[in-house]
């Protein structure tokens, strides 16, 4: 079994923000495979399976919070007897320019406290990232909490739903379906066209 586990912050308020954007393709890859999500609370989130790329999926989105999403996504790892090559994590990004999708395998948090947790939960970074850019301010590192969590303007919000979002999708089938290094070639220097 594939996992693919989308990275966010419950609740409406942050509904719509650069934090919670792995939720966002978490939903649309559900929309994809027909399915639904169905909350456990066991799991500390909310799951949906069904087969997507050609293999069989479950889909995770903690409810714990960014900075405890490990708490959620290693349980549902070890439960399903995957190993951390089967992951796919979706994240936010604030050090790629908005829309930028970056593949990687392995390496460090980069600062990301819910990739932080995931990585301490699980015992091992050795798992597949798909970052999605969301931007910042480079000269005021004191507004970055303040930029995640807010809502994404009207233009970057169009832009994330009639491309990045689906762009992330075909992204995730693609590893799920050919690999992460085919989907790095692919993916790793894409951006939306109208940037």
């Amino acid at each position: 079994m594939k996992i693919l586990a989308g990275l966010g912050n419950p609740g409406k308020e942050y509904e719509s923000t650069p934090h919670s954007i792995g939720f966002e393709v978490a939903d649309a890859v559900v929309r994809e495979m027909s399915a639904t999500f169905r909350k456990s609370p066991s799991f500390k989130g909310e799951l949906a399976d069904g087969r997507f790329a050609n293999a069989k999926l479950m889909v995770v989105k903690p409810m714990t919070f960014m900075n405890l999403s490990g708490d959620s996504v290693a349980p549902v790892v070890k439960y399903h007897n995957a190993t951390a090559s089967d992951l796919v994590v979706v994240s936010d990004d604030i050090d790629l320019p908005v829309g930028r999708i970056r593949i990687r395998k392995g390496g460090s948090a980069g600062g990301h406290n819910g990739l932080k947790s995931v990585i301490e939960r699980l015992g091992t970074p050795d798992f597949i990232r798909l970052k999605i850019g969301v931007g910042r301010d480079r000269n005021d590192r004191s507004k970055v909490i303040g930029h995640v969590l807010g809502k994404f303007d009207r233009d970057t919000r169009a832009l994330m739903d009639s491309q990045i979002v689906p762009a992330a999708v075909k992204a995730v089938e693609q590893i799920f379906a050919e690999g992460a290094d085919a989907a790095m070639n692919v993916w790793n220097g894409w951006t939306p066209s109208d940037r």
